[in-house]
Parts: structure tokens; sequence; C-alpha cells
């Protein structure tokens, strides 16, 4: 049986103008993803993963814009799409949940209000009737207790955990072809967070939804993702399916963030760290843009900007040195 992608990105350049000119936030990012399937990025803040997925969602602020790329998304290129036509698919094809659940739902507005809010948005033939059990059902759909109830209580009167829910609860009411996830289990304690990503893959098998998962949590990413796409500066460093980057990562900046992840097992006193800070957009290295920062770097490293190519079957990485065994040997 043939898959094709639900969404693919080609050359995606999303940049900024400001006082000292225009910079890049995702420069040259390509990256597809199936239905059914969930893609997770990561990368350290300020690599450019929120602004890969307002780019996506066609909703990045003044002064940005989408400079170059297509992001095709069943067929249609949304860069290209007119302002109503974008409408259409936010929030009815595409759908986000947004990183902060505390500061995305509105203060003065029900639970219930916010969530008929975004169906009225996509169906204004429904009557008030059918869109309030639509809502409830929705908050029962993420197993929210005594959701009639909830309906009609305000953001403040839940827990952060209950919030999230129901912004996934908002996100899902019109049931989209792609989920998009920035960082859906910030600030929320370990069980809670464990909750979250069982109920997102519960209706992922519910509904063949896609996902796009973006997260700094590598663990996050490793009970979720079946591929996984490491940014850094603007751009896709590394790609491989979910497994492999944990057991075979092939550029230096994944295996500096696997060796920050704390483990259990292993007796040591500090965690290993990446030394340095992600390069300002204004002041980029020459060459690879991770070789200041690299273990492995050679002075070759700063005379090029290495493309990301096919290590083994499909892991790609833009490392010159890859595969990297001889590097860590």
């Amino acid at each position: 049986m043939l898959v094709t992608d639900l969404l693919t990105i080609e050359g995606l350049r999303t940049t900024f103008q400001t006082r000292s000119g225009e910079v890049a936030a995702v420069d040259g990012v390509d990256l597809s993803i199936a239905r059914g399937r969930t893609l997770g990025i990561v990368g350290e803040s300020g690599c450019g993963k929120s602004v890969l997925s307002l780019s996506i969602m066609r909703l990045v602020p003044p002064p940005g814009r989408i400079a170059a790329g297509r992001i095709m998304f069943d067929g249609r290129n949304l860069a290209e799409l007119s302002a109503p036509e974008m409408r259409a698919i936010r929030g009815g094809r595409i759908a986000m949940i947004f990183q902060e659940p505390m500061t995305s739902l509105n203060p003065a507005f029900t639970i219930g209000d916010q969530i008929i809010e975004a169906m009225r948005a996509h169906d204004r033939t429904a009557s008030a009737k059918s869109l309030r059990a639509r809502a409830i059902g929705a908050l029962e759909r993420v197993r929210i207790a005594a959701a009639a109830r909830r309906f009609d209580e305000y953001p403040h009167q839940m827990s952060g955990g209950m919030r999230q829910r129901v912004m996934i609860a908002m996100a899902l009411s019109c049931e989209p072809d792609l989920l998009i996830a920035d960082e859906p289990t910030t600030a929320l304690d370990v069980t809670v967070q464990a909750q979250i990503l069982d109920l997102l893959r519960t209706l992922q098998q519910q509904t063949g939804m896609a996902i796009i998962l973006i997260t700094h949590d590598l663990g996050v990413v490793a009970e979720m993702a079946d591929e996984v796409a490491v940014m850094y500066a603007g751009r896709v460093v590394e790609r491989s399916p979910g497994p492999a980057i944990f057991d075979d990562p092939q550029h230096p900046y994944t295996l500096g963030l696997l060796g920050s992840i704390p483990k259990i097992e292993e007796d040591r006193d500090r965690l290993l760290a990446i030394e340095g800070a992600v390069p300002s957009p204004f002041d980029l290295p020459p060459g690879c843009r991770f070789h200041p920062r690299c273990v492995f770097a050679e002075p070759a490293c700063a005379e090029a900007d290495p493309e990301l190519r096919e290590i083994t079957v499909g892991h790609r990485a833009a490392c010159r040195l890859a595969p990297l065994e001889d590097a860590v040997g």
C-alpha cells in the first residue's frame, strides 16, 4: 500500500525584518509527515521550532514573513493561499496546541464558550444546542470528568493539566487531519505529562490524524515519535526514524542533547553539557553552524555548510564527519 505524505515542507525560509537587516529564523527546512504518523521536532530554545509551527499555520507575526519555500498540505501550497482560504484550513483541517495553556485560554470566557467559538468558525449552520453537545463531547473525549459542569467553568477554576486537556479538546473539536503540539507538556508534573501523552496517542489511533510534536524533551520524543527531526540555528541537522536517533545518532549536536539527559543507571556527579549557546541569527558562524560548539570540529568544518545527506537508509545528517563512529572512536 502506497503511503502518501499529508504535509511536505520544501526549502522553507521564514525571515524577520529588523533594524539590523533581515534575519532567518527558519532557513531552508525540508520535512514531511504522513497520515497517522508522529513527527518529533527537537532542539534548544531559539532553534526555530516554534517559528516553524507558526509558519505552517500561517501565523507568523509581523515583521515576520515566509520568504521562500513551499508548504504542501494535501496537494495545496499553504504559502500561496489567500487569508480566507487559510482560515478555512486553520483550526479545521490543521489544529494547534499552543505552548502555554495558562495564557492561551481567555480568562473572561467560560471553557465551553471558547470551544464553541472554535467550532462555530468552521460550522455556521449548526444550532447552539448541537454545538454545546459537541463541545461537551469533546471534553469527555479528553477524559474530563463531569464535562457538562466543567463546560460552564472559567480557566482559573481548573488546574494546569485540566487546562491542557481543554486546549486539546478545542484543537480536536473540528477533527483535524494534522495536529501541531508545541510543547504540550510544558509546566506539567510527570504524572500529568504521562496522561497527556497517552491521551494524544489514543486520539491519534481513533482518528488517524498526523501529529507534529515540538519539544525540547527527548524523553517525550522517545515515547511518541515515529520520526525525529533535530533543529539547530534554523535548520534540520538530523532526521531519522525514532529509535535510530537514540541508538545511532549521527550529528554531534544530537549526541550532545542525548548526553545531557540524566540516566538512573549511571553514577556521575554532573551531566554532560554542550558548551556555549545557539548562535544569534545576526552573527552566524561560517561553515557548519554548530562547529564552534562541536567537540569533533576540524578546520574544514568552518569552510562549508554541510548538506543534509543520507548516512543509512532513512537516516540523514548534516555533518561532514558522519558517520560518527570514527570521530567518536
